[in-house]
Order: C-alpha cells, then sequence, then structure tokens
C-alpha cells in the first residue's frame, strides 16, 4: 500500500511538471534603452569597466569567458598597469616546464580569463548538475540577448525554488533554472558613487557582457558610416556624370 501511494505521489509530480512545462510561457523581455543599440550606438565604458567589477566578484565563480584576454580591457578604459595587476592576481597553469611537469605562474596580459573549473564534471557537481555556460557570447547566443539577460538577472521571484532546487524566474524559457538569484542588493562595492542595486549591477553587467560578445561593434558602426557616404558621394558623381553626358548627346541630335 505505502508503494503504490509513493507510486501515485510520484506520478502526481510527474504531471504537474510536464504540465507546467507545456503551459508555461515567459514574460517578455524588459526593454532597456542601451547606448550600444542603433546604428549610432556605442559604449559606455564606464559601466562596461563596473560590469566587469560584476563578472569577477559575482558570476566568474561559476561562468567562464574562455574568448576574452585580459588585455582586451585595455579596450574599455583601463590602463596597461591595471590589466598586468589584474591578469597576476591569477595563477595559470603552464607548461610543461624541463623536468616535463606543469606548473602555475601569475598570469599575464595576454592570458585569457581563467575558467572556474577545469572540467564539465567539476562544474556539474557545483551547479546542481547543470554546466553554467561560457559568457563570452551569451548576449549573441540568445535571442534579444542584452534585454534577456538583464530581464533574467532582475526577474527572480525573491529567490522562491520548487522540492528540486530549481529557481522560478518568470523570464526563463521553462520558468525554472538551476542558478540560485546571483545578484542582491549591495554585494558589490563600486570604485564610484553609483549604488550597486540589483538593476544598476544586471546593466552594468550586460553592457559588459556585450563588449565581450560584440568587441567590434563601433569599429563596425564608423565603418558603415565610411561606406554609405562612400556611395552616397559615388551616387552623385554618377548621376551628375549621366546627366553631363546625356545633356551632350541630346545637343548634339539638335
Amino acid at each position: 500500500m505505502l508503494v503504490k501511494n509513493i507510486f501515485a505521489v510520484f506520478c502526481l509530480l510527474f504531471l504537474v511538471n510536464f504540465v507546467y512545462a507545456e503551459e508555461f510561457k515567459p514574460l517578455p523581455n524588459k526593454k532597456i534603452n542601451w547606448s550600444f543599440n542603433g546604428i549610432t550606438g556605442s559604449f559606455d565604458r564606464k559601466s562596461i569597466q563596473r560590469g566587469y567589477k560584476v563578472y569577477k566578484e559575482v558570476c566568474a565563480a561559476c561562468h567562464s569567458m574562455n574568448r576574452v584576454a585580459f588585455r582586451n580591457l585595455q579596450d574599455v578604459g583601463f590602463s596597461e598597469e591595471d590589466v598586468k595587476q589584474i591578469a597576476a592576481s591569477y595563477q595559470v597553469k603552464d607548461g610543461p616546464n624541463d623536468l616535463g611537469e606543469m606548473f602555475y605562474r601569475p598570469g599575464i596580459s595576454s592570458d585569457y580569463f581563467i575558467a572556474p573549473f577545469s572540467t564539465k564534471e567539476a562544474a556539474a557537481v557545483s551547479n546542481n548538475g547543470a554546466v553554467p555556460p561560457d559568457l563570452s557570447l551569451i548576449v549573441k547566443a540568445r535571442h534579444d540577448g542584452a534585454n534577456y539577460v538583464y530581464s533574467l538577472l532582475t526577474g527572480y521571484q525573491n529567490g522562491e525554488h520548487d522540492g528540486n532546487d530549481l529557481y522560478f524566474n518568470p523570464y526563463f524559457p521553462t520558468g525554472k533554472l538551476a542558478m540560485a538569484p546571483p545578484l542582491s542588493e549591495g554585494m558589490v562595492e563600486y570604485d564610484d558613487a553609483r549604488h550597486a542595486t540589483v538593476e544598476n549591477m544586471a546593466y552594468d553587467v550586460v553592457n559588459f557582457l556585450q563588449w565581450t560578445a560584440e568587441p567590434e561593434l563601433e569599429r563596425r558602426h564608423k565603418l558603415g558610416f565610411k561606406v554609405v557616404a562612400y556611395f552616397i558621394i559615388l551616387t552623385v558623381f554618377f548621376v551628375l556624370t549621366n546627366n553631363k553626358v546625356w545633356s551632350e548627346l541630346y545637343k548634339n541630335k539638335k
């Protein structure tokens, strides 16, 4: 009898979760007026620097950033000396040495960001069975990426979770995810006067993630303007030349 009751409860829970997954529809992403939007968009470098601080002190505990090197931080306003100090604060596995052994050394500017876990299996064990995705291209890998990530980070329902340690978030495709709310009020101390609210930290880290995903965005916009200007000048020149040629032919016919 006890076995039947346990089996019935298990089936009921499975059915409830199945129906929830089938019927759940995520909320539309919050729409933020990002500085990088549009054909004239550009990066907010101060926000990116703050976003790096949020990534380093919060996100980097679980998420890798395998496509970004420390030296790339100079593109968003960090000095060469700052970058050297940041890199040197990490221990990087290198080698083999003359004895054929691997060893650890302080990081250098050309090193890439250090992953928090050595293997996917180690990452899964530490994160409720889920492997945290690499964040280098996360904004490009998700539809409406910047708005989606911002909505996800600010959309947790007061840390509520189910019996499987899945946390409710109405912006996640299934409504539940293994990642606990990563941000909380005041968990990062900014170097300027900006308050470390959940919304501000989410805004800054999304600016940082947008830059890591599209570091060439500003160069692409500038090149686009040059190409458009070139074609406008070429079109004007073509029209004037065409009119002159045909006007001469028309006069000769007369």
